[in-house]
């Protein structure tokens, strides 16, 4: 049996078929051109859909579901997508009802950073777990809360949005969802990049030599520190305490088994993680052990797919 994972964004639509194993064997791809109406997006959507069953010489008899993640808040057993941020056209769009228009197999929906927390959770570094939030740290902070082996989407579908808690009120930055202090704010990649400017405008950095006159960028912000940089060495001490701090309080109200740190930031690996894991264990409630394993996560930009591919199964 397979199964079709989609990932809809507001500039691509890239679609998975699934093996039993969890791998995604054939792939397809389409820009969005996110300003149609919905029914032409599906339509795409669903076109791409056949295309990776025809590549792998399969039929809708051997597909088991599709399932589609997309930024925005989904009612995942109805198919129907509220609203989306990157999606302005859509408004309590029932995606499932025009996706079996073309194909006729079942179609659930659901938030993009929930799906990439449960392809980590299935198939990835949180593999076996059975609690875990998975954190993105990207141009802003996304997150996924699994219990028990399924998505938490909260009573009215719209848990998640970890990167919208506040760890800062006064004189904090002001967040594009009209906030004060967001976490993302601080812990994102667009934060670290942000503070980088700001420290390198009027001084020598390791940071300006590595950029070669181009753009300031994470990677080269963790090079400079590693060759010795003092001016980058003190942002990453920042950022990683930010960092710690959001994720502490996700283990104070949650106190899963694992906390996976995804996005652009995970490709750091140790190099995040092990500074992340020093503040946690030296700021945890009450001087107590930490427990919850703290993980880079594995899969990348395949979460997405693999988890909105199985969304059928965990539901």
């Amino acid at each position: 049996m397979y199964y079709i994972g989609v990932d809809l964004g507001g500039t691509t639509i890239k679609v998975g078929l699934i093996n039993e194993e969890y791998k995604i064997v054939q792939t397809a791809v389409c820009d969005t051109k996110a300003e149609r109406p919905p029914d032409e997006i599906l339509k795409d959507m669903a076109f791409l859909c056949k295309e990776v069953m025809k590549k792998e010489n399969i039929s809708e008899e051997d597909v088991d579901s599709i399932g589609i993640g997309c930024p925005g808040l989904a009612i995942p057993q109805d198919g129907i997508l509220l609203t989306s941020p990157n999606l302005q056209t859509f408004k309590n769009t029932n995606v499932k009802a025009e996706i079996q228009k073309y194909i006729n197999l079942p179609v659930y929906i659901e938030n993009d950073a929930n799906v990439a927390a449960l392809g980590e959770v299935i198939n990835g570094a949180a593999k076996g777990v059975k609690s875990a939030v998975v954190v993105t740290l990207g141009t802003g902070v996304g997150g996924g809360i699994i219990i028990d082996g399924k998505i938490y989407s909260g009573a009215f579908f719209g848990a998640g949005e970890i990167g919208h808690h506040s760890i800062l009120f006064k004189d904090g930055y002001k967040c594009g969802c009209g906030r004060t202090g967001c976490w993302e704010q601080y812990a994102s990649a667009t934060a670290l990049i942000r503070d980088a400017k700001i420290a390198v405008e009027n001084r020598d950095s390791k940071i300006k030599e590595l950029t070669n006159g181009g753009a300031i960028n994470a990677k080269i912000i963790f090079d400079a520190a590693q060759a010795g940089d003092e001016v980058a060495n003190k942002l990453l001490d920042q950022y990683f305490k930010f960092i710690g701090i959001g994720v502490l309080n996700l283990i104070n109200i949650l106190q899963p088994q694992m906390i996976v740190l995804g996005g652009g930031m995970s490709a750091q690996k140790e190099n995040l993680i092990n500074p992340v894991v020093k503040y946690l264990k030296e700021n945890m409630f009450g001087g107590l052990e930490l427990r919850t394993e703290i993980k880079a996560a594995d899969l990348g930009n395949d979460a997405g797919i693999i988890g909105a591919g199985l969304l059928g199964k965990s539901l």
